[in-house]
């Protein structure tokens, strides 16, 4: 099986993320412009305790690294590995439950799109850029605090945890033992803040959250790549754009 060029399928795809992230602002903002003090869906948040949306997430990823024993005592050619950060994005379902007036119950099942990359530097030889694609299917447990509501906004914070199976990606190659062997379960934890902005037929949500890695992704086994790696945790800063 052939690695997942994932900024390819996203550069193929960007037309239509643009769009369908843009589309419902356009038409609100030329429909609804001139409403003035005019407040939007005043009852939503307590009309029903469970509703439901989708969400698009643009983000960029990069391993948290640290160097083995082997690095200091062994390796005499490398002169370092360095972890670069790469651009993805996700796609999602919402499935929200109103607790409180202040406080939500989330779970937002995804699928992201993520590269990994570590810049190998040798002394004596050419540098190696090594990739690490991988297509994952995420489960979010989160909680939402809101602060109440003024017009036609109010502001949240939120945080859980994102337990995450590979579906498909460069661990599929793990025969090739030229590659970097990589686990394929994640747990993240994640953290963020965002905006509600009220609208007539929908309520928008930009979201800026940061997520760390709590498992270590370096797999026992072990190659010429992972010999100078004690553990790889992930980190991602993503947007989302949510729409219920």
């Amino acid at each position: 099986m052939q690695p997942i060029d994932i900024w390819h399928k996203f550069y193929l795809y960007r037309a239509k993320i643009i769009f369908v992230i843009c589309l419902p602002m356009l038409l609100t903002t030329i429909v609804f412009g001139q409403g003035g003090d005019v407040i939007y869906n005043p009852n939503y948040d307590s009309r029903k305790v469970i509703t439901y949306g989708f969400s698009i997430g643009l983000h960029t990823s990069s391993f948290q690294m640290n160097y083995s024993q082997a690095f200091v005592d062994k390796l005499d050619s490398v002169h370092s590995i360095v972890p670069k950060w790469s651009l993805g994005f996700s796609l999602g379902f919402i499935i929200n439950a109103n607790m409180s007036e202040y406080l939500d119950f989330r779970l937002t099942p995804r699928v992201s799109f993520y590269e990994y990359k570590l810049e190998y530097n040798f002394l004596n030889a050419p540098q190696r850029v090594e990739v690490e694609e991988s297509t994952v299917v995420e489960l979010p447990l989160l909680v939402k605090y809101k602060s109440a509501r003024r017009m036609n906004t109010r502001l949240y914070f939120i945080g859980g945890l994102t337990p995450g199976f590979e579906a498909s990606g460069t661990s599929d190659l793990a025969e090739n033992a030229d590659l970097l062997q990589i686990e394929r379960f994640n747990v993240m934890l994640e953290i963020g803040f965002g905006l509600d902005k009220y609208y007539p037929l929908f309520k928008f949500s930009p979201e800026i959250r940061f997520s760390k890695g709590l498992v270590n992704l370096l797999s026992d086994k072990k190659n010429d790549l992972s010999e100078g790696i004690d553990r790889l945790n992930s980190n991602v800063i993503a947007l989302y754009f949510h729409f219920q």
